[in-house]
C-alpha cells in the first residue's frame, strides 16, 4: 500500500502542474523522510551524484550541436537537396519533409529541433504549393519524431545510462528502425498525397542536383564524422558530441558564415537552458529511482507480470501498451529515467535484449511527441503553422496508428535493432 501511495502522490503533483524534476523528487523525499531515518542532505548527494556522469556530458553537447546545425544553414541546405531528390514526384514536398527531418535527425538528436528546424521551412512552402495546412503540420510534428531515433539521440543517451548499456551499441541499433520508420512515414504520406491530389513541385536536373550536393556536402559528412567515429573506436559517444559542437560552430561561422557571434548568444543559452532541464529531471529521478530500487519495487512488478504470463510475446504487448499510455501523459526523458529501472529487470526476465529494449522504449515514448495533451512536436508544428489545433489532430491520426504498427513489428522482429550490432 505504501508503494501504491507514492505512485498516487506522484501523479497528484504532476497533475497540479508540478514541475516533474520537483514531483519525482519530492514524492521520494516525503515516504524517505517517512519510513526511513535518512538524512534530507543524503538525498542532495544523491541528486548531485546522478547528473556527476561523464556519458551524460553528451546530452549538453548534442543540443547545442543541434542548436549550431540549426541556425547555421545547415538544415536549409540539406532540404533544398532532399527537394532536388523528390521535388518532381507526386506529393513531392512532402516526401521532401520526411527526408529532410531524416537528414536533420542524424544531426540534432532531438525531435522537438529537428521539427522546428525543417518545419520553419518546409510548412510554409507546402501550404503555398496547394497543400492541405493541417496536412503539413502533422508531417512535420510526425517527421520530428525520428529525430529520437535515428542516431545521435538523446533519449538513447538517458537510456543506455539509466540502463548501463553501452551508448555505442544502442547508437548502432537505431539506424535500421529509424529507416524503418521513415520508409514507412514516406509510404503514408506518399498514398495520402495521390489520394487528395497533390502535385508534384518543381523539375531539377542533374546539374542542379550535383550543385545542391555540393552545396550540402559538409552538412552530409557531419553523421559520417560522428558515428564513424564512434564505431571505429576514434572517440566515445560523449567525445563524438563534442566534436560535433566544434564541427557546427567551423562550418556555421567560417564556412557558411550564416552565425554571428550575437547568433552564438542565443545558440548557447537556449541550450543551456535546455540541457539544465534536462539535467534537472535526471537529479529528481535518481531519488525516485533509488526509493523504487531500496522497496525491490522493480522485483516485485517482475514477479507479478511473470506470475500473469512467461510468455514473452503477451508480456511485450502488456509492456507497450503501458510505454504508449505513460508516453501520452509523461514528457520523454522523465518516462526514461521512471521506467527504465522498473522496465528493464521485466525485460532481461524475458529474455529480451537490453539493447532491443531501449529501442523499443524509445520508438514507442517517440509516439507520445505527436499525441496530446504532451504532444510536443505537435505544439511546435502548429506554433510553425498558425492552424487550430483540432484540425491537425485529426490529420495526425494517421501517422500515430502507422508509427503503432512500426512499434510492434520493431518489438517483434529483434534482428531490426540488433543486426547491425551483432
Amino acid at each position: 500500500m505504501i508503494d501504491i501511495l507514492l505512485f498516487v502522490v506522484l501523479l497528484v503533483l504532476i497533475f497540479i502542474n508540478v514541475p516533474i524534476a520537483i514531483a519525482l523528487a519530492m514524492a521520494a523525499t516525503l515516504f524517505f523522510v517517512s519510513q526511513s531515518e535518512m538524512p534530507v542532505v543524503a538525498i542532495f548527494q544523491r541528486m548531485f551524484n546522478s547528473i556527476d556522469s561523464f556519458p551524460l556530458l553528451a546530452v549538453p553537447f548534442f543540443l547545442l550541436a543541434g542548436k549550431l546545425m540549426e541556425s547555421g544553414g545547415i538544415s536549409r541546405r540539406l532540404i533544398h537537396l532532399a527537394e532536388v531528390m523528390l521535388g518532381r514526384v507526386r506529393g513531392g514536398l512532402a516526401l521532401v519533409s520526411i527526408i529532410s527531418c531524416t537528414f536533420f535527425a542524424a544531426l540534432s538528436g532531438s525531435a522537438a529541433a529537428t521539427t522546428a528546424a525543417v518545419g520553419a521551412i518546409m510548412i510554409p512552402a507546402m501550404v503555398k504549393k496547394g497543400y492541405d495546412k493541417n496536412f503539413s503540420t502533422a508531417i512535420q510534428a510526425a517527421g520530428g519524431t525520428i529525430g529520437v531515433i535515428i542516431p545521435p539521440s538523446v533519449p538513447l543517451v538517458l537510456f543506455g545510462v539509466t540502463a548501463s548499456v553501452s551508448i555505442s551499441d544502442l547508437f548502432l541499433a537505431g539506424i535500421i528502425p529509424g529507416i524503418f520508420v521513415t520508409a514507412a512515414l514516406l509510404i503514408l504520406v506518399y498514398v495520402i498525397s495521390i489520394m487528395q491530389g497533390y502535385g508534384g513541385g518543381e523539375k531539377y536536373n542533374f546539374k542542379e542536383f550535383l550543385i545542391a550536393f555540393k552545396d550540402s556536402i559538409l552538412a552530409l559528412l557531419m553523421p559520417v564524422i560522428i558515428l564513424g567515429g564512434i564505431y571505429s573506436g576514434l572517440f566515445t559517444a560523449t567525445e563524438a558530441a563534442l566534436v560535433a559542437v566544434v564541427y557546427g560552430l567551423i562550418v556555421g561561422v567560417f564556412i557558411y558564415r550564416e552565425i554571428t557571434i550575437k547568433d552564438l548568444y542565443h545558440i548557447f543559452s537556449s541550450a543551456t537552458v535546455m540541457s539544465a532541464s534536462i539535467l534537472f529531471i535526471i537529479a529528481g529521478a535518481s531519488v525516485f529511482a533509488y526509493y523504487l530500487t531500496r522497496e525491490r519495487i522493480p522485483m516485485q512488478i517482475t514477479e507479478a507480470l511473470l506470475s500473469v504470463t512467461d510468455n514473452w510475446i503477451f508480456a511485450l504487448l502488456i509492456i507497450n501498451f503501458i510505454l504508449l499510455i505513460v508516453g501520452t501523459f509523461m514528457e520523454t526523458a522523465a518516462a526514461i529515467l521512471i521506467l527504465t529501472p522498473i522496465l528493464a529487470p521485466v525485460a532481461s526476465a524475458l529474455g529480451i535484449d537490453l539493447v532491443h529494449f531501449g529501442i523499443i522504449m524509445i520508438v514507442n515514448l517517440a509516439i507520445g511527441y505527436i499525441t496530446p495533451p504532451v504532444g510536443l512536436n505537435l505544439f511546435v508544428a502548429n506554433k510553425i503553422a498558425g492552424t487550430k489545433f483540432e484540425g491537425v489532430m485529426r490529420a495526425i491520426v494517421p501517422f500515430i496508428l502507422v508509427m503503432i504498427v512500426c512499434v510492434v513489428v520493431i518489438s517483434f522482429v529483434p534482428a531490426l535493432s540488433l543486426f547491425l550490432v551483432k
